[in-house]
């Protein structure tokens, strides 16, 4: 997590990140697949896959469509 502010809050943009990327690690961990199959049935690269889920980068929101997709498929082929 990013360090908070003076005034107690957290900077938005840094949080919204690592939660999105612990919410991605998690997800990602249950259905059992790693970075570079979740990438590959995303139709993303695993270099972009690797840098939203350190944290590094604010991914588009069709990326994130992509990723939520790939891993609704997952969790539905496992069903």
């Amino acid at each position: 997590m990013p360090e908070p502010l003076p005034d107690g809050n957290y900077p938005a943009v840094e949080y919204l990140r690592v939660s999105l990327a612990r919410k991605i690690i998690r997800h990602r961990r249950r259905v059992g697949l790693t970075q570079a199959e979740l990438a590959r049935r995303a139709g993303i690269r695993p270099e972009t896959l690797n840098r939203v889920e350190h944290g590094k980068r604010s991914p588009r929101l069709r990326t994130v469509e992509k990723i939520d997709r790939a891993l609704r498929e997952v969790e539905r082929e496992g069903c």
